[in-house]
């Protein structure tokens, strides 16, 4: 927590620029640039601005002064933090290799696409790709004709794809990123009612009718209890599950637990432990007559009567149900539309136009010293030889030649060569392109893997982000070895300190209780039930796993996350509180209550004495820093910030 605190406390960057010097530390000044930059990102709406500005500054310098004490110590050489940063820099790199443009413009029209769902039927004839010339044609015509019958009236589009071996597919409803990129964009493109031209993909060709339209229905958070039915040779007794699921039914209705019911009859084998809860699931996840069920509940906490699917007969109960947001600025929709887009192929549109800007920007040249057919033949040949136990590629007239330059570097013939070699024996990556596609991907894997190492020479917003990161870092390791760790461990101080500071340590008013922490308040609802019935609360969070956490001991009534009424007797348990952050619910028992100001015991204050004695620490070293490396800030900068 400490290292994430500094992490955002300081979002600062070592390019200074040639702006006016806002501040000196020794022989180092900071511009107002890189000041305003940190400042910008961590600042809030006040009335002063004037002094949010030299808080911020005073702590800026502070932080500068830390680094710079970190970096004398080479503490940014030590072999965990060479790891952090490089493992940091692989994780958001790629994130600057798209088209900022272009990922926009996809999130944009996703955005527009989840406004609505599509109910779709699809026509689709398989096309084998080694067939003969008047077999492909029998199909081209097949599907064209079978498109020509679509859009007369009258027809039986069902019986036309049966009598010339079309498959047809009921999708149900689909909204964006449920179905491929380019089925989607030819679906979307449809009116309700309208079919697609013939459209031809590597597997065959496709058509699709947009039969319907309804405004997007958003996501869906239910539990269910399964009664499975036996397996169809087996003849089950229909009869006899729907008469146990309706007596299921009919207990819930009467008031029994749905979550005990779940974990004790039903057949789900992934979701009975967790009281039947499944995962949240939006359009497309089931099929529509599952769907349809779901949406026959109109408040959360609505159980639903049994119903028969392929599975068996499911009883279900609502528990949320979250819209799709109309709003295309909603900050939350947008950052788990573009987590799709990220895993999505779509992306490839964006990375493919950020090829070409990169391509410019790191001056790629293409040669003409090789042929096009001398590249794809003394491939083949190095392929072929390495089979044979020949390995050596430069015996081939190309390996020498220049192919291509880029950056300061260049490509020549046997790095073309030795990629051919890796990439055709990778298994997980090979899927028998040509020659010609090969060499596209050699290009750009090149021009991307060189791009990637040399990103802070391209991009400044990157650099700023690596030395933000970097000096976080060292930051981290400076304050745990002069502050944090010696406070700690100072016991002779610690207890000086607080025999010097007893008034400072009074309990507030507090109480011994029992708190619980639960993952949800599905779950706090069951174990405050089962504390209420005289379960012993050790019993509770064993059988609670991982869905719950609980605390016994004496805690301050204003560090606790759920209101304690001073007055409340003792052995009451409290309500619950939902946090609106992560979902959490809490709720305690209370076993004592104790009035305010009474002394705490060093063992009661350590934390808090702890915390005191690392803030000396810290300013007795941040005025030796200081003195080391004396602080000058330029007033007339400064005051040009207020402007």
């Amino acid at each position: 927590m400490k290292r994430i605190y500094l992490l955002l406390l300081f979002a600062s960057s070592a390019l200074s620029g040639y702006s006016q010097a806002l501040f000196s530390y020794g022989n180092t000044s900071v511009d107002k640039e890189e000041f305003l930059r940190a400042y910008n990102k961590n600042k809030i709406d006040v009335p002063d601005k004037e002094k949010a500005l030299r808080e911020y500054l005073d702590l800026y310098i502070r932080f500068k002064l830390k680094v710079k004490a970190a970096l004398e110590l080479k503490l940014d050489t030590l072999p965990q933090l060479q790891y952090d940063l490089q493992s940091f820099r692989s994780q958001i790199e790629d994130s600057y290799l798209n088209n900022e443009k272009a990922v926009n413009d996809l999130l944009k029209e996703a955005f527009i696409r989840s406004q609505k769902d599509l109910h779709i039927i699809h026509y689709f004839i398989p096309v084998d790709n080694n067939s003969n010339p008047e077999d492909s044609l029998k199909v081209f015509k097949a599907i064209h004709d079978f498109f020509k019958k679509l859009n007369t009236t009258n027809v039986d589009a069902l019986k036309e794809a049966a009598a010339l071996n079309i498959k047809q597919s009921d999708f149900g409803f689909i909204t964006s990123f449920t179905i491929p990129y380019e089925f989607e964009t030819l679906i979307y493109g449809l009116k309700p009612g309208q079919y697609n031209k013939p459209y031809r993909s590597k597997s065959g060709w496709h058509i699709f009718q947009n039969k319907e339209e309804r405004r997007a229905v958003g996501k869906w958070k239910i539990a269910q209890i399964l009664i499975a039915l036996p397996p169809e040779d087996q003849i089950p007794d229909v009869n006899a599950y729907a008469k146990k699921a309706d007596s299921i039914y009919y207990a819930l209705k009467s008031g029994a637990d749905f979550a005990t019911m779940a974990k004790e009859v039903s057949d789900d084998k992934i979701t009975f432990q967790n009281g039947g809860e499944m995962p949240e699931f939006g359009t497309g996840k089931f099929e529509q007559g599952f769907e349809n069920e779901v949406f026959k509940l109109t408040k959360d906490g609505e159980i639903g009567k049994p119903f028969l699917s392929p599975y068996g007969f499911h009883i279900i109960k609502r528990i949320s149900h979250s819209p799709v947001p109309f709003d295309s600025e909603d900050l939350a929709y947008k950052f788990d539309l573009k987590q799709k887009l990220q895993q999505d192929a779509r992306i490839n549109i964006a990375k493919d136009l950020y090829l070409k800007d990169i391509l410019k920007q790191i001056g790629f040249k293409k040669t003409i010293q090789v042929s096009d057919a001398d590249l794809f033949k003394y491939a083949d040949s190095a392929f072929k030889n390495q089979l044979n136990n020949t390995s050596d590629v430069t015996i081939y007239p190309i390996s020498q030649k220049v192919l291509f330059t880029y950056g300061k570097t260049k490509a020549i013939g046997s790095d073309w060569l030795n990629f051919i070699r890796d990439y055709k024996n990778n298994t997980d990556i090979y899927r028998n392109e040509n020659y010609s596609d090969l060499y596209e991907i050699f290009t750009s894997s090149s021009i991307t893997n060189y791009y990637k190492k040399h990103l802070e020479n391209y991009n400044a917003d990157f650099k700023y982000q690596i030395e933000e990161f970097k000096e976080g870092n060292v930051l981290f390791e400076i304050m745990e070895k002069n502050v944090w760790g010696k406070a700690a461990t100072d016991t002779v101080n610690l207890l000086k300190h607080f025999a010097d500071n007893k008034q400072n340590y009074l309990w507030g008013a507090s109480a011994n209780i029992i708190l619980f922490n639960c993952t949800n308040k599905l779950f706090a609802e069951d174990f405050k039930s089962s504390l209420k019935n005289g379960k012993d609360w050790r019993l509770i969070v064993e059988d609670g796993g991982n869905n719950l956490q609980a605390d016994s001991g004496r805690f301050d009534l204003t560090q606790i996350p759920i209101a304690i009424d001073t007055k409340a007797p003792t052995g009451t348990i409290t309500e619950i509180i939902v946090s609106p952050a992560d979902g959490m619910a809490s709720f305690a028992k209370i076993i004592k209550h104790y009035a305010a100001g009474i002394q705490r015991n060093f063992d009661e204050a350590r934390g808090l004495v702890i915390n005191d004695y690392q803030n000396i620490l810290e300013e007795q070293w941040i005025e030796s820093l200081k003195k080391k490396f004396p602080v000058k800030v330029n007033e007339v900068v400064f005051q040009s910030l207020l402007k």
